[in-house]
């Protein structure tokens, strides 16, 4: 009787859930942040009258960058800066794919360069616009706070390769959007709209229930407030 050949290994089913990565008020952060900067785009082209709407978004975006910074410290797991503040090491094996997996379970080593950078160039923007004076009809709340080179230079910056660069920031943003859903098979854009990820079931989730919502509502209106606050300080931009 012919001897039967081993039949092979079974390949191992991995199993997976649907896990909260990012919480509800991450995520109207986000968008909301989204359409906030189109809209500046948008209103500081136009000029003349629409300046007065890219002035209320410029307060729009100083309040929401309030939130993430201290969302950034209270908010749920995922969206906390100490879960995507990455070393250079690990971002290294990152892009040799070679870091552990688990460290793209919310922003990717990459993808966290991209937020922090685009933060920072829009906090920069904001501040440079706050003390902005383009000698003709707007002059930043803060501007009587430096002297008149500053606030030229802030203006010029604001105007010029701030905007340039917010941008590029944001082409790039986009395109490795597309490059992750087209060439590696990773829709980044579904978990911003519903929040979850399908993951091994032993990755802890983001808190997300009322609670949590309830108390970024109360640092929302705080960080509304502050922005008012700003704004009451001087005259429009």
């Amino acid at each position: 009787m012919p001897r039967s050949q081993p039949t092979p290994d079974a390949v191992p089913t991995v199993v997976t859930t649907r896990v909260r990565i990012w919480d509800l008020p991450t995520r109207l952060f986000h968008w909301l942040l989204v359409a906030a900067v189109i809209g500046l785009v948008i209103t500081g082209n136009l000029g003349g009258n629409w300046m007065t709407w890219h002035q209320r978004l410029g307060y729009a975006v100083l309040a929401l960058l309030l939130f993430r910074l201290m969302w950034g410290l209270i908010g749920g797991r995922w969206s906390r800066f100490s879960h995507f503040l990455f070393s250079p090491r690990t971002l290294w094996a990152y892009l040799r794919g070679q870091a552990d997996p688990r460290v793209a379970v919310g922003h990717s080593p990459l993808g966290a360069l991209s937020v922090l950078a685009m933060l920072a160039l829009l906090a920069a923007q904001v501040g440079t616009g706050l003390i902005s004076d383009d000698e003709i009809a707007f002059v930043g709340p803060l501007a009587h706070l430096v002297n008149t080179e500053t606030a030229l230079a802030a203006t010029a910056w604001h105007k010029g390769w701030g905007k340039t660069l917010l941008l590029v920031l944001v082409g790039l943003h986009i395109a490795a959007i597309a490059v992750y859903r087209w060439v590696f098979g990773q829709a980044l854009l579904p978990p911003m709209l519903h929040g979850d990820k399908r993951l091994p079931p032993d990755i802890p989730a983001s808190a997300d229930g009322w609670p949590q919502r309830l108390l970024a509502l109360v640092v929302a209106a705080a960080c509304g407030t502050v922005a008012w606050w700003v704004s009451t300080l001087g005259p429009a931009w």
